[in-house]
């Protein structure tokens, strides 16, 4: 095996060991270009070079850097759009129905990234002021990147990615300027909470979520490992609960927690699920 090999393969364990991902053969090519920033800011000349100081004694911070600069962060506010029609006309209605009696949802974005997913859903609730008046709305974002999270919290962003799935008339509506950027408003900041979470651990509090978004996540694990992941999402959700995946991820031959729902193609509900609660049969744009 070349030397170079066996750095891809080193830093590959790391982001593993880390964050449960999987850096594939097809993959490594990410790391010399997500790594440019990282290589200039410590003066490395190769992954050879990044992957001896890596072995050193006392480099942890480094090996931070390394997977937070290898996480593949990209969102974007109503990130496929299709799938939020579909919230916002069946799965909303359907939890507003199943909750009427406590007014009360909790909601968990699994790999929110820097938070434009949490804030998309927000925006959901309080474009219908009429039908959520009085409930208790929570979405919790979470992330294995502290990097990202900072952001989510901050809630604050660039005129590019302000641009990026938000009509004018949403972006006057919940965003102030700030500076150049771009500030959410506490109208849709109150209602979520960001913390730095890996998705193989146990789930954030409350711990019994009515929806669970994890889109774009799962297929970067192995089989094993996304079998775990679903474990960890089942434990989190309740009986009645949806979970969304991402158009190339899927319950089916993974795990024998979740079961296909009947009205989108990444709508997936509990096994354990009675027949009475199950998902109902309605008819929506798959996604």
């Amino acid at each position: 095996m070349a030397v170079d090999d066996a750095s891809h393969r080193l830093i590959g364990e790391l982001l593993t060991q880390r964050t449960g991902q999987q850096l594939t053969e097809g993959r490594r090519w990410r790391i010399s270009s997500a790594l440019s920033g990282l290589f200039r800011e410590f003066g490395i000349e190769n992954v050879d070079q990044l992957a001896c100081m890596l072995e050193r004694p006392g480099e942890q911070r480094l090996a931070t850097r390394v997977v937070e600069a290898l996480l593949n962060n990209e969102t974007y506010f109503f990130r496929d759009h299709a799938y939020f029609t579909v919230l916002a006309n069946t799965v909303l209605p359907d939890l507003a129905r199943k909750r009427a009696a406590t007014k009360r949802l909790t909601i968990w974005s699994g790999g929110c990234s820097t938070g434009q997913e949490a804030l998309s859903l927000a925006m959901i609730f309080a474009e219908q002021p009429g039908r959520w008046q009085d409930w208790s709305i929570e979405i919790v974002g979470t992330d294995v990147s502290g990097k990202a999270i900072e952001t989510a919290r901050s809630g604050l962003y660039t005129q590019f990615e302000i641009q990026r799935g938000i009509s004018v008339a949403q972006m006057l509506n919940f965003f102030a300027e700030c500076k150049g950027n771009w500030q959410a408003s506490d109208k849709i900041r109150s209602m979520t909470r960001f913390q730095q979470h890996n998705i193989l651990d146990y789930p954030p509090s409350p711990g019994r979520f009515d929806l669970i978004m994890c889109r774009n996540v799962l297929l970067y694990f192995d089989p094993q490992t996304r079998s775990a992941a679903f474990d960890r999402l089942a434990s989190g959700i309740a009986n009645d609960g949806w979970l969304m995946l991402g158009a190339g991820e899927t319950v089916v031959g993974q795990t024998e927690k979740f079961r296909p729902a009947e009205c989108g193609s990444s709508l997936y509900s509990p096994a354990t699920a009675s027949l009475s609660s199950a998902a109902p049969r309605v008819r929506a744009a798959a996604v």
